[in-house]
């Protein structure tokens, strides 16, 4: 797609409220509602190792109003576990988690505070596609939940979406847990 469509996608975004819009709003809602209430049960995450990894990295990209830190965890099980399974288990998590964002633009009720950057998102997505979502899923940043907005605006396949945020988690898992797999043999290697 060109540039000369980004006047008919700010057209549609002034269309009215609907059900789809609803269930976006309140599915967004809603996980983060339920991750608030069961906040002590996720601080417990740790204790299901590779599981607790993936349902820590499943929940913290699920929400977008409230951040849980599932990378504090992928680090911790890396020190703790083999780091490339932890990455391995952890990064569907992240991807699958990621979809949230990803329907709230798809069913057109994602509430955009920073215009300009979700247009700049969208010029490079049409641009670049997948490639945008691989590096931007690698790098931790609050700028990925706005990728997977535009991405369902955008109508990208969901699979391509889930599959490229699935590449660029993983980088970061693999990172993220060999960091925590380092720290602590240099831990040990002080102490020794």
């Amino acid at each position: 797609m060109s540039d000369d469509s980004l006047p008919a996608q700010k057209e549609s975004r002034n269309q009215p409220f609907t059900i789809k819009h609803l269930i976006s709003i309140g599915f967004a809602v809603g996980v983060t509602v339920l991750i608030f209430v069961f906040r002590d049960h996720i601080r417990a995450l740790d204790e299901l190792a590779y599981l607790g990894g993936f349902l820590a990295m499943l929940i913290g990209n699920a929400t977008i109003l409230l951040p849980v830190p599932g990378l504090v965890f992928v680090f911790a099980l890396g020190g703790t576990l083999n780091p490339l399974l932890v990455a391995l288990t952890a990064a569907p998590g992240a991807a699958l988690g990621e979809m949230t964002g990803y329907a709230a633009g798809y069913g057109g009720s994602a509430i955009i505070d920073n215009w300009k950057l979700y247009e700049r998102l969208e010029i490079w997505m049409k641009r670049y596609g997948l490639l945008v979502i691989v590096v931007l899923a690698a790098i931790p940043n609050p700028v990925f939940d706005l990728a997977g907005v535009v991405a369902g605006a955008l109508r990208m396949k969901w699979w391509r979406f889930l599959l490229a945020a699935l590449a660029g988690k993983l980088i970061q898992a693999l990172f993220i847990a060999y960091a925590g797999a380092l720290s602590l043999d240099w831990v040990r290697g002080l102490l020794a």
